[in-house]
């Protein structure tokens, strides 16, 4: 890891400086209170002169920044690969580079007797994401390996993930699959993490570690600034390994996890370095090809759209120096 963080800091040293006037500026979409904002603090507390300006630009939900995006309001969100391809079979040009690997977890009590995919028959279930969530789609097409009709043999329960926390706190849900992070707070009060999104891509037979979330950003933008690009995504690898191996870089961010005492901080930040990204081509790529002929077939092209394929430039990879 040490080797990583000097490697892309001698990358970022050797470019070609650019005069403070000179600057190119990158408008992001963020929403207020997401993940993203805990690296695009630690850059701003650790890389001291980075190539670009970055205009923040807070969001109220994901939909508004993809408002955003389509209206040319920002210049980048973050969002999902499936949306991207959805949006190029639409002719929006936009694409996506890998942000993390974290997803979602399938929580239950301490004392649940849910130990298994099976054992949720008959049980409630809180689902934050809606009815075409990625990771309940996936859990639905997992259970059918076993000869399950998942969804015809529980209760959903759709809802945000603060409410689905407190249902599950309260007794109200017997598991909940939410966003990885609440899964973390969850787990730190002594809640049980049955399955996380990347247990169930590799109980679906896909080996990868699939990034669901990226960067998203129009093509043509990319090709117009290649450099500038390349040097985010080189200086926000450093933040990232900067908040996962130095204590001090974690300290300063802890604020924006709202976490409410230490095990709960130590918890978002394992989860979180965890979903780091560490490999991504063809057989990412690949990978990401079979969770999209999976989620075709259960969404019936509701959230896919009609291409048989993940739209060709969906996925954004550094030119060759």
């Amino acid at each position: 890891m040490k080797k990583l963080i000097i490697t892309l800091l001698a990358g970022l040293l050797i470019a070609t400086p650019l005069q403070a006037e000179e600057k190119p500026t990158i408008r992001l979409g963020v929403l207020a209170f997401g993940t993203v904002n805990w690296e695009l603090t630690a850059l701003k507390n650790e890389i001291k002169t980075p190539s670009f300006n970055l205009d923040i630009r807070r969001l109220t939900s994901p939909q508004a920044g993809k408002i955003a995006l389509q209206s040319g309001a920002v210049d980048m969100i973050v969002a999902d690969w499936v949306w991207v391809s959805r949006q190029r079979e639409n002719n929006f040009n936009f694409t996506f580079y890998p942000y993390s690997t974290a997803s979602g977890r399938l929580m239950v009590s301490p004392k649940s007797t849910i130990h298994s995919v099976n054992d949720l028959i008959g049980k409630k279930l809180g689902i934050a994401g809606g009815a075409l969530d990625k990771n309940w789609l996936l859990l639905q097409t997992l259970s059918q390996r076993t000869g399950l009709t998942l969804k015809e043999n529980l209760e959903p329960v759709f809802g945000a993930p603060p409410l689905l926390s407190q249902q599950l706190k309260q007794g109200q849900l017997d598991a909940v699959m939410t966003y990885w992070h609440y899964g973390a707070k969850l787990e730190a009060l002594g809640f049980r993490s049955l399955l996380s999104g990347s247990d169930i891509i590799s109980g679906l037979g896909i080996e990868q570690k699939i990034p669901m979330l990226g960067y998203v950003f129009q093509q043509d933008f990319a090709s117009q600034h290649p450099t500038v690009i390349t040097r985010f995504f080189s200086t926000l690898a450093l933040a990232k390994e900067q908040l996962c191996l130095n204590d001090a870089s974690w300290q300063k961010i802890i604020p924006l996890t709202k976490a409410n005492d230490q095990k709960t901080a130590q918890l978002l930040r394992q989860r979180y370095c965890d979903g780091r990204i560490k490999q991504w081509g063809p057989a990412e790529h690949d990978g990401a090809e079979k969770i999209y002929t999976l989620l075709k077939a259960l969404s019936n092209n509701r959230l896919t759209g009609q291409s048989e394929h993940i739209n060709p430039g969906t996925f954004w990879m550094p030119s060759a120096p």
